[in-house]
Parts: C-alpha cells; structure tokens; sequence
C-alpha cells in the first residue's frame, strides 16, 4: 500500500469510526494532509471542543492530547503514538513547584501550555506563545512566577517591563538549540530573507528577528506578507509546509537540525492502526473528573484574560 492509498484509507476510516484527526503543525505533510484540522496545540483544542465528533485523534504530543481531554471530557482521545511527549512539558514536576509557590506565595503562577496536566492544576493561568504577553499584561497581580520556558519567559519580560516576573530554568530543547552563529550564517548566504523567529528560541538568536511569534503567527505572517525570501527559526516542518502553501516564495529553515524528535514519532501507519483500534503504539487518554477540574481553571482563567 503507497503512500496516497493509506491516505484514503484513513480518510474512510475516520467517517466510519466518527474520529477527527487533529494534527500539529511539526507533523510530517502527509499526515497533515489527512487531519481534520491543523495549528498550534490550543488552537487544535478548541476546535476538538466545537466539534460532534465521539473521537479525536492527536497527531502531537501528549500534552496536547492532555489539553484536548481536559476541554473535551466527554469525547474519547486518543494520542497516536503513545511515546511522544514533550521535553519541556515534562522537565518540571509538581514537587518542584509546589516548593517554588512555597517559597514565593505572592507570586502569581503562570504556565505555558506546554506544560501537564498534573502541572495545570498548581496554576493560576495557562498562556500560549501567542497570548503570553497580552495575558500578562491583563493579570490583576505585579509579581508573576513563569513556568516553564525561560527564553518564552525572558521575551514576555522584555515586552512587559512592568511587571516583575521570576524565570525558571527550562524550555524546549529544539529551539533553544539554534544559535546566533547559525542564524547569521544563513543570513550571509539569503540577505533577502526575513528572519521569522519563535520566542521559544535564546534570547540572542531572538534578538536578530525581523519577526517573533508563534508557530501559527509565523506562517501567517510569510503567507501575508509581500517579501520573497524567508529564514524559518522553528521546527523545519513549518519551511517544508509553507513552501507548498506558497511556492511562488522560498523558505529556509535556519538549520537542518531544528527537528522535533517527539513530533516526528508519529507517521502515517500510527494513524491508520489507532483507527483500526490498534493501541499497541496509540492509547487513549484517560483522566480523572477530578484532574480535568483541577487543570481547567487555569485555561479557563487563559480564556477569560485573554478574550
């Protein structure tokens, strides 16, 4: 079976098993070409939300597969690969924060999305890469405890100086690897290109964008805009579907390393089998009424700042 007769395949499969497919954009193109619906991983939440469908299936992480329960307890989620996780999503535990919140009680605590459930429910608000600086600024209290992204962290800092905000050490390690020796080489070799960072990134290789957003902010803005040539300094998926979004522009990714090695976990036989009811590499996700309630305070308290 090729390539474009598993594609069908699963196409058939997701209307007789009542499933939509949710997939990031760091998936590879042909899974992104059979889901549903495609972005970042709130966004892909929502939509999971506003959905009939009984199942969904996340082509992702598992924190995101996390996310899409706690907003739709009610739906059955599946993760279609269960060893994608997330580096950074896991690199802080609730011991550690329950100590930092000991020590710092006035803090207000604020969490990456890309963070777990069990994190979620230490939380006071949930922010994405693309909310984070709006919701801090809206957050009724000085003195904000960030978790766990450093670099996103640093970056809201700079574009929020009135607020006091505490850094913890941690981030993703795929962008944090990019470096500004890197990025300036590329740019000898495209001095054309706009630079389109995510603030995921170091603060020194932030500081060289023409541009800083979200994964979704950096495709809309190289689609948007009237320029040509474009360096990519995110996951190198995003270089890939850009150019077949718009092949009269190039796109180069900042290095050829910039790759999720957790994203990357899934492929396309992952997602036939998940619908076929083969959990030997898929499983479900399944959570407590007491851990959904327990996380969802804090995106719903996202929501309500961020609206």
């Amino acid at each position: 079976m090729n390539i474009h007769q598993l594609q069908q395949e699963i196409l058939e499969l997701k209307k007789k098993t009542d499933t939509v497919i949710l997939a990031h954009s760091y998936q590879a193109r042909e899974i992104v070409e059979i889901a549903d619906y495609t972005g970042d991983s709130y966004k892909l939440s929502v939509v999971a939300s506003e959905t009939n469908a009984k199942n969904v299936l996340m082509c992702g992480v598992r924190f995101m597969a996390e996310t899409v329960k706690i907003l739709s307890p009610k739906k059955r989620v599946f993760l279609a690969n269960s060893g994608a996780g997330c580096p950074m999503a896991e690199q802080l535990d609730t011991e550690l924060l329950s100590q930092l919140k000991q020590a710092e009680p006035d803090r207000t605590v604020c969490a990456y999305i890309n963070t777990t459930a069990e994190l979620k429910t230490l939380c006071d608000v949930c922010v994405t890469s693309s909310s984070a600086v709006k919701i801090i600024k809206n957050i009724d209290s000085d003195k904000i405890l960030f978790i766990p992204d450093c670099n996103l962290g640093d970056w809201v800092k700079k574009n929020v100086p009135q607020k006091d905000i505490k850094l913890v050490h941690g981030g993703c390690p795929t962008h944090a690897g990019i470096t500004a020796k890197e990025v300036r080489k590329i740019r000898e070799l495209h001095p054309n290109a706009l630079f389109l960072v995510h603030p995921e990134c170091t603060p020194e290789v932030v500081a060289l964008a023409d541009y800083v957003g979200s994964t979704s902010g950096i495709m809309d803005f190289a689609k948007n805009s009237d320029k040509r040539e474009f360096i990519i300094g995110t996951e190198t998926s995003i270089s890939e579907h850009l150019q077949y979004d718009c092949p009269d522009k190039r796109f180069f990714p900042v290095t050829k390393d910039v790759v999720c090695r957790n994203m990357k976990l899934t492929t396309l036989p992952d997602v036939y089998n998940a619908l076929n009811g083969d959990m030997s590499v898929a499983c479900e996700i399944v959570m407590s009424d007491e851990l959904i309630a327990g996380a969802r305070k804090c995106i719903d308290e996202m929501i309500r700042l961020g609206g």
